[in-house]
């Protein structure tokens, strides 16, 4: 049998699980793996320039494409603890990353040696599992099983700690004799499905509200031609966006307290029937429960058997995989299409478009500094079907989901559950690294972006090219608008006068002069019709160029956002609507009035 190092072996393993790709930071504690992965060759390996920006990037790598898993890779100590974050945002959105950790000598675990830290007590809530290694033989298991439980029911993140003793110890391995686990999914039954499938007959106006679980389990394709047969509004959530383009007909619009459109609520309000699968029911997207489940009948397709039941009570709930489930709806809608069994939906479906033509927001301003849904009218222009946006949290996320358009799978790559500031740059960092020749999008307020921007060195290192549009207050503008219910403006302003840069006025930082810094492109636009030249030249400086791309747009400094504090029938809409089709031309269907 091979002899071989622990951290070798565990990087042979890495590569037959289907790895090619690790972000991370070396240390003391963790330089024996990293002697074992340029040994073994194989996978490649992003530097960040922060450990937590590391655990982002994996979770990027993931999510642009079905079947990755991207690692992180720290030392012992702080390293594990700044990764934290990312595996707590990887968690609750169901996102398998592993986060790899080394550690003090096991002889010293016990005395609180430099850097010695208990990361897997840390990092147990926010993983699927947390395991340090103290015996170099487990190794191999421990990186089998963390792979299983990656992938086998609803996903999630793992950590393996690993002591530096541990990872130096010769063990026998045979990479040539290991295979992956096989991996468990819940499936649902014929008879469950057909259950199913008969209440939605029964009903009058149904809807389907299709979740990230769907794109977790690659079944975007199923879904829409369950839909298709069935003719069924869709109303995708957030995670799910992008599971049928935004301009399909039976696209009824997202709903929500926030990231929602007007015409999406407003569709859902008019239906008594609603099939979830992939989601979980978030309080986001929900609002107070009363108002949401009114009239309504509920079945809930979930992987996870404890989601059934949670938020509410559904009146049929399956545990399920997405794709498996799907495959069953697909067949018994089909045969119950071939005998003729299916309701005509067309005239419910139809009403769903007439209302995304009539309850549409106005995008076109002219104002100068610039107003916030002018730049994503520009972006809408300028960033075709193919863009992968990339975004976090705050009001240029939320904005940016009200007023984009996404036409196909893990094209929106969106932090949900967790949204941690900062996340957005190391993640379109991960995503661009997945899909070298794709076209990346990111999206941030000002505040997101000065969290994590010395990732943005990364980008320039590893020559990863993305466009990240900058959105620029100078405020906290999501935390200022909640703020307005306790009438103050309190610490959320990021106003000053920079010496050095005495043309922004009040805005502060001067991010062309970072970006530049950090070895990136920048452009700064002030003026409306700049948006779109400076999106277009954006684009060609990343092409060229090889490196991030910052178009940061001045806007005014305070702008409130549509969104409701309690439940999807009360959105307040805070700016003047589209009357008029110029109001919002970039809109998937052309305004009509009522």
């Amino acid at each position: 049998m091979p002899r071989m190092t622990a951290a070798r072996a565990a990087v042979e393993i890495l590569k037959r699980e289907g790895v090619s790709n690790a972000f991370g930071v070396p240390g003391a504690a963790i330089n024996p793996f990293y002697a074992a992965l340029k040994a073994s060759g194989g996978v490649h390996h992003t530097l960040a320039r922060h450990v937590e920006g590391a655990s982002h990037m994996a979770e990027g790598y993931t999510r642009a494409a079905a079947g990755n898993i991207g690692v992180c890779i720290g030392t012992s100590g702080p390293a594990g603890t700044d990764m934290i974050t990312g595996l707590y945002s990887a968690i609750a959105d169901s996102i398998p990353i592993l986060c790899i950790t080394g550690q003090a000598p096991t002889a010293v675990l016990h005395k609180e040696d430099f850097q010695a830290v208990d990361i897997a007590s840390i990092a147990a809530p926010v993983t699927k599992a947390a395991t340090t290694v103290l015996e170099a033989a487990q190794v191999p298991g421990v990186f089998q099983q963390a792979f299983h439980l990656m992938r086998t029911g609803r996903p999630g993140p793992v950590l393996i700690d690993l002591p530096i003793d541990v990872q130096l110890t010769e063990i026998d391995f045979d990479p040539e004799l290991y295979e992956p686990l096989p991996v468990h999914k819940p499936a649902a039954t014929r008879k469950q499905i057909e259950r199913a499938v008969e209440m939605l007959n029964a009903s009058e106006r149904p809807l389907i509200v299709a979740g990230g679980g769907i794109i977790n389990a690659d079944a975007p394709d199923l879904l829409v031609e369950f839909a298709e047969l069935t003719g069924v509004p869709v109303v995708p959530t957030l995670m799910g966006w992008g599971i049928l383009p935004d301009d399909h007909e039976l696209n009824a619009g997202m709903v929500g307290l926030q990231t929602s459109h007007r015409y999406g609520n407003a569709n859902f309000l008019e239906s008594d029937f609603v099939l979830g699968i992939g989601n979980r029911w978030a309080n986001r997207h929900t609002g107070k429960l009363d108002v949401y489940t009114r009239g309504r009948t509920f079945v809930h397709v979930d992987i996870e058997p404890t989601q059934l039941g949670k938020i509410f009570a559904p009146a049929l709930g399956i545990a399920s995989d997405a794709k498996a489930a799907l495959e069953l709806f697909v067949e018994v809608a089909r045969e119950l299409k071939a005998a003729g069994k299916l309701k005509d939906r067309s005239q419910w479906a139809a009403s769903t478009q007439e209302r995304r033509a009539t309850l549409q927001r106005r995008t076109h301003f002219d104002n100068v500094p610039l107003k916030p849904q002018r730049v994503y009218e520009e972006m809408n222009r300028a960033f075709g079907p193919e863009t992968r946006y990339v975004s976090t949290i705050g009001l240029s996320q939320i904005a940016g989901a009200q007023m984009l358009h996404v036409y196909r799978p893990r094209h929106w790559i969106n932090c949900g559950q967790a949204g941690p500031l900062g996340w957005t740059i190391p993640a379109a960092l991960g995503v661009a690294t997945a899909d070298p020749e794709g076209s990346v999008v990111a999206l941030s307020g000002d505040y997101d972006f000065q969290f994590m921007l010395e990732e943005l060195a990364v980008g320039a290192q590893h020559r990863i090219p993305y466009v990240h549009v900058l959105v620029n207050n100078s405020y906290l503008g999501l935390i200022r608008q909640a703020q307005r219910n306790f009438d103050i403006d309190f610490q959320v302003n990021l106003e000053f006068e920079n010496q050095n840069s005495p043309e922004l006025g009040v805005y502060g930082v001067d991010h062309v002069k970072v970006v530049e810094g950090l070895g990136c492109k920048a452009i700064r636009v002030t003026e409306p019709d700049q948006l779109l030249p400076a999106f277009e030249q954006a684009k060609k400086l990343a092409a060229e160029h090889r490196v991030p791309v910052v178009v940061e747009a001045i806007l005014e400094r305070v702008t409130n956002i549509s969104m409701s504090g309690s439940d999807i029938a009360s959105v307040n809409e805070f700016e003047d609507l589209a009357t008029e089709p110029g109001h919002a031309p970039t809109a998937v269907r052309p305004l009509t009035k009522a």
